[in-house]
């Protein structure tokens, strides 16, 4: 359940870094992503942190209507550092749909998914293939 709704606003204080904020900034210009189209709300976290975390309304959930994305983000306990975070994230996944060949995060995920193929390889060339999967 949603506390409350309201539109996105890059211009309020996130504490976070300026430069990491500006970057953003220009990740969502440069996506084209319409900040009017993001709603944003707010509810209470669950989990560990015990009073703090059942009392206040620090988790974000952002929803891009457009692409129909949602992202939710509890992992600080202030809601300003989760604001950023949620809307760094949205960015991400906008950026995988709209233009997945600049994605930084599908770069990690594809180098990850090399890395791992690569050991395995090695540790079949090395151990050889088990009998039972033969």
């Amino acid at each position: 359940m949603l506390k409350s709704r309201h539109q996105v606003n890059l211009n309020e204080r996130f504490d976070v870094s300026p430069a990491k904020v500006e970057e953003l900034r220009r990740r969502i210009l440069r996506l084209g992503i319409d900040l009017n189209a993001v709603e944003e709300g707010w509810s209470r976290g669950s989990g560990k942190g015990g009073q703090n975390r059942h009392k206040t309304a620090s988790r974000v959930t952002l929803r891009y209507a457009p692409l129909e994305l949602v992202v939710h983000c509890s992992t600080d306990r202030r809601r300003t550092v989760n604001r950023f975070l949620a809307l760094r994230e949205l960015v991400d996944r906008v950026e995988l749909r709209i233009s997945p060949r600049t994605s930084k995060r599908l770069q990690e995920t594809l180098a990850e998914r090399r890395r791992k193929a690569r050991r395995g390889a090695r540790a079949k060339e090395k151990y050889g293939v088990p009998e039972e999967a033969t």
